[in-house]
């Protein structure tokens, strides 16, 4: 009788480097082209709209640009959907720094990329800070090759990230000094229309860069503060643990199914016995598998040494908090400089009223002048027409009672503070 022979142990096999599989092609450009997973000659509607230009470096300081489209990016790197979304250009999102499994998600100003442990796929773009970012980090692990670098790839290529956006912040920060602060002190020399206007317009740039500076801080902040974050960006250990880890597995269904062959050729096996057998040594591969696992992501999130990028990011912390601080300080030079302006004005408006009360005071002396006039313009009979010279005495008395009440006018004004200032 024929022995049944057991089904042979199915192990996953460490994936090949994306970008050197068959599916990769180089153009006539100098580009590059990938074409998603599917079969020959099948094409899909939609497929090549949703494909990008990428920037690929190595860690050797390599770098060449590819088409990418959207479930490429997202099968490669592991990534969500809404990972991706964060570095679309045409949304506008708030800075972030993501943890995942295989891959972190960068968005810094210009700067949006995905980190890995074998590479950096950033988006391309005209912009000069993207072609900073690659020739500088191209040269530095170029340079790198052969200096022993504590820092793991990924990590390397976070700090430029955060070292390019905390410096591109702060230069605008300075050229934004200086161009307010000679507007501000002219504007306290001289107040006019269009140095107020100039004012306006840099007060609302300083508030837009203000909040950039703020949402880079808040980010790093952030994750600082969070142990398990800054855990899941070891992807050096991670994929080495990984590894070590699937070679483990390996050598253990491998030995174990030479043992299963030793087993089911020296006795005999009825086949329901050696089926139901077989799903039990499977569930137990699996178990074990499943085990090692979840020990491995307990240990990268829980007992993972985190110093190494927490010095990291708050070296940066301070960085962009300093800029944060100078931001504040121009801040409250523009309102002193406003405070300013507004007791000028003020000051103004006060001599203005002052110089309506002494102007309606001199009216009103001039009014008793008027009503004397008037009566004495009458036609009625009178001794004191009879003496001429007597008409000069009630114009003395008119003038030293006029007289009298306008500095009336005065000592009340001045004495029982009418004016504010």
């Amino acid at each position: 009788m024929a022995q049944p022979q057991l089904p042979s142990l199915n192990y996953t096999v460490p994936e090949s480097n994306f970008f050197n599989s068959s599916r990769y092609n180089s153009d006539g450009h100098g580009g590059h082209n990938t074409r998603g997973a599917g079969f020959p000659g099948l094409k899909k509607r939609g497929h090549n709209l949703g494909s990008r230009s990428w920037i690929k470096i190595d860690p050797d300081g390599s770098s060449k640009i590819v088409e990418l489209d959207k479930f490429t990016v997202m099968r490669h790197c592991s990534l969500p959907s809404r990972d991706l979304r964060l570095l679309d250009p045409l949304f506008i999102y708030p800075f972030t720094i993501l943890g995942r499994e295989k891959a972190i998600v960068v968005s810094l100003e210009q700067i949006r990329c995905i980190i890995t442990a074998d590479e950096v796929i950033l988006m391309n773009s005209p912009d000069g800070s993207v072609l900073q970012y690659k020739s500088e980090l191209c040269k530095r692990l170029e340079a790198s090759k052969d200096n022993s670098d504590d820092l793991p790839f990924e990590f390397r290529a976070l700090e430029l990230a955060l070292e390019h956006t905390c410096m591109s912040l702060e230069a605008q920060v300075k050229e934004l000094e200086m161009e307010i602060y000679p507007v501000l002190d002219e504007l306290a020399r001289s107040i006019s229309t269009l140095n107020l206007e100039r004012v306006r317009r840099f007060k609302g740039h300083l508030l837009a860069l203000t909040q950039r500076v703020q949402k880079v801080c808040d980010e790093i902040e952030h994750l600082m503060d969070d142990d398990g974050d800054m855990a899941e960006m070891y992807l050096t250990e991670k994929k080495e643990r990984r590894e070590n880890l699937t070679n483990s597995d390996l050598y253990d269904q491998i030995s174990t199914s030479e043992n299963s062959k030793v087993i089911s050729k020296s006795a005999p096996v009825s086949p329901v016995g050696s089926s139901s057998g077989v799903q039990r040594l499977q569930r137990a591969f699996s178990n074990i598998s499943s085990s090692k696992h979840g020990s491995f992501l307990s240990s990268s999130s829980g007992g993972e040494n985190i110093d190494q990028l927490e010095m990291l990011l708050e070296a940066y912390f301070v960085v962009i908090d300093n800029t944060l601080n100078q931001l504040l300080s121009l801040k409250e030079y523009i309102d002193d400089t406003e405070d300013l302006i507004n007791i000028k004005l003020g000051n103004v408006q006060n001599q203005l009223i002052q110089f309506e009360l002494l102007l309606t005071a001199a009216t009103f002396v001039a009014t008793v002048f008027a009503v004397v006039t008037a009566v004495f313009g009458m036609n009625f009979e009178d001794t004191i027409f009879d003496t001429p010279s007597t008409f000069n005495w009630v114009l003395i008395i008119t003038g030293l009672f006029c007289a009298m009440l306008f500095f009336a006018f005065l000592f009340y004004f001045r004495h029982k503070k009418v004016f504010p200032l």
